[in-house]
């Protein structure tokens, strides 16, 4: 149901000043005319208080219908027929109080037509008032319905995409364990219980879309704590950020598939030492990481494509910041370079 047209308290203020001057206007009138003061301005009250009556009705039947395109026609013929009731009405109402007086008598039964026209005029004025006020509240009804529904289908898709990045991690580091059983049970069981920690520290994430650098960066080295069991010395990491950069915020879990990219092109294709860097530098308004990794250039074309652990990255923050301009890569001198930028609400 639409909102009254008069719960607006600016909208019932003017409607009410309007109302009291064109009824100071309708007593002047008569006044000039001829008539004294106290019956001028019983007849302006009368006829006022009845059209307004007959206004309400017409803007209350506008709350609860709204004609459709083409089916304005009914509203006017609404409007035209309280008009004709509201003047009968007043011309019964003013009759009664001055039965005896012809003159009066002759004068409301000459200006019936121009008392016709008036009120229609006030009223369908009202009509379209509140045609206009409930058409704009239906307006942002259905703005606000679709916001709402943008918003769950963008949820909906940004947990997806979360939910997509789980399984293709955990497969890995199940691999890792399985590997490792048989040969270095101890290092297994360190994994299992690394693993443990992460997915714990993942599920609460999950209750929040943005984090602290500081946090996103604990929660990091359980991921490369994990990495570092599978890949052994091969695997080395460089964490630097500029001081001030630790409370600015980032979406949650946004380094983890970043990093898993860069020892994904580092490490698969080599057989010797790699170090992953990680620069968070803090700039005006935005947070910038720099995750970079050696690649060899024989197997790996870092141009051709983004996979899907970056696709998903820029997906996501385009549904979080609607802009496509946020990640870059690059690959120059066996260094793929990522680098993304996080606005600062």
């Amino acid at each position: 149901m639409a909102v009254s047209l008069l719960s607006s308290t600016r909208v019932l203020s003017f409607l009410l000043a309007a109302w009291l001057i064109w009824m100071g206007a309708h007593a002047a009138t008569l006044f000039w005319l001829g008539f004294d003061f106290k019956m001028a301005a019983i007849d302006s009250a009368i006829s006022n208080v009845v059209i307004l009556l007959a206004s309400l009705i017409v803007s209350n039947t506008l709350r609860y219908y709204q004609p459709g395109r083409g089916k304005y026609f009914y509203i006017v013929t609404w409007c035209a027929l309280l008009a004709i009731l509201a003047v009968f009405l007043t011309r019964l109402l003013l009759l009664k109080l001055y039965p005896q007086d012809a003159v009066y008598e002759g004068v409301i039964n000459k200006s019936l037509i121009i008392r016709c026209c008036v009120s229609f005029l006030l009223i369908s004025g009202m009509g379209l008032i509140s045609m206009l006020w409930y058409t704009q509240q239906e307006q942002k009804e259905n703005e606000r319905r679709k916001t709402d529904a943008e918003r769950l289908a963008r949820d909906a898709e940004l947990y997806n995409l979360r939910q997509q990045l789980q399984p293709h991690f955990l497969f890995n580091s199940l691999n890792s364990i399985s590997a490792l059983i048989g040969r270095r049970p101890d290092e297994a069981r360190t994994m299992i219980y690394q693993l443990s920690d992460f997915l714990r520290g993942t599920l609460r994430k999950e209750e929040n879309e943005f984090v602290t650098l500081e946090e996103e960066l604990q929660h990091l080295q359980l991921y490369l704590d994990i990495e570092k069991v599978r890949f052994g010395h091969r695997l080395k990491t460089e964490i630097r950020k500029e001081e001030g950069c630790s409370e600015l915020i980032l979406p949650a879990m946004l380094l983890q598939p970043l990093v898993e990219n860069a020892i994904k092109f580092g490490l698969y294709d080599t057989t010797g030492e790699v170090t992953i860097t990680i620069d968070a530098k803090c700039l005006q308004n935005y947070l910038r990481l720099i995750i970079k990794n050696p690649y060899d250039t024989n197997t790996v074309r870092p141009n051709s494509g983004t996979g899907f652990g970056l696709g998903s990255i820029k997906r996501r923050l385009y549904l979080l910041f609607a802009r496509t301009d946020l990640l870059d890569t690059n690959g120059e001198n066996d260094i793929f370079t990522t680098t993304v930028k996080i606005p600062q609400l």
